[in-house]
């Protein structure tokens, strides 16, 4: 009976990390601006692969198993911070050379 309610909490959760991938890539898809696209993304799958890997370590009941699946999630955590720091200031970078080209240009000794 209790293998039946780990079994079932572990496949909700399992899940629901999905629909959070889901739901990533559907912001992903549907924001028009790379910043608001880099945050959906990035909350959306760290909790996803969060509620993923909780499943997967009831399913295994095995701590050895349990400490690897969170080591994992931890390392993506990091690296995905890093990366996405570096994309959104690229991407912040050209939106301001963007605003910068529209801006006209003054001539030397023009006042306005």
């Amino acid at each position: 009976m209790t293998m039946w309610i780990i079994h079932s909490l572990a496949s909700i959760s399992i899940l629901i990390g999905l629909l959070f991938f889901i739901a990533g890539t559907l912001g992903l898809l549907r924001f028009s601006d790379d910043l608001s696209r880099l945050h959906a993304l990035t909350k959306a799958d760290n909790l996803g692969l969060g509620l993923v890997l909780l499943g997967m370590a009831m399913l295994f009941l095995s701590l050895n198993i349990t400490l690897k699946l969170f080591l994992i999630w931890a390392l993506v955590i990091i690296s995905a911070a890093a990366v996405s720091h570096v994309i959104g200031q690229r991407a912040y970078q050209q939106q301001r050379k963007k605003q910068l080209n529209k801006q006209p240009n003054k001539q030397v000794g023009e006042t306005r």
